[in-house]
């Protein structure tokens, strides 16, 4: 399904590239389930307030308690405009590497399956056995136990 390669280079500029990626993003950070579950979530509707709530914040700060920092409130607004668009890019190259992935592993396990079979017909006998046998191991199942008489 796939015929690609990357060449040293093209690996070592990828390499290059999400190193810059993570040295200018050095800021991001990572939440823990519990933290994840305990966050306020901002949803379209909750996003439209806080836009909203931005405007009114800017044009009214006096009615604001004095510890209010509509800056920074403005900046998160600013930072998430920032954010959101290269998010979609990676998320959509994200996708693509998964499928990528998923078609060569669809390619490998195939193509892996189709020459066993020859193997195992073609292999008989000319001193593949110890090879078919060790590649059979992907195919054997564990015997279930046999039922104790307590449990039967």
């Amino acid at each position: 399904m796939i015929d690609m390669e990357l060449s040293a280079e093209a690996l070592a500029a990828i390499d290059g590239a999400l190193a810059t990626l993570e040295t200018q993003l050095a800021g991001l950070q990572g939440l823990t389930p519990d933290q994840r579950r305990g966050l306020t979530k901002m949803g379209d509707k909750s996003e439209a307030f806080c836009r909203q709530a931005v405007v009114a914040f800017t044009q009214n700060p006096e009615v604001l308690p004095r510890n209010f920092d509509v800056l920074a409130f403005q900046r998160d607004l600013t930072l998430l405009d920032a954010l959101r668009p290269r998010m979609q890019r990676l998320e959509r190259l994200n996708e693509k590497l998964d499928d990528t992935a998923m078609i060569v592993g669809s390619d490998l396990m195939t193509n892996a399956l189709e020459g066993y079979a020859v193997l195992k017909v073609a292999g008989k006998g000319t001193g593949l056995d110890s090879l078919r046998q060790m590649l059979s191991a992907r195919f054997n199942r564990a015997k279930p136990a046999a039922a104790s008489p307590a449990t039967a």
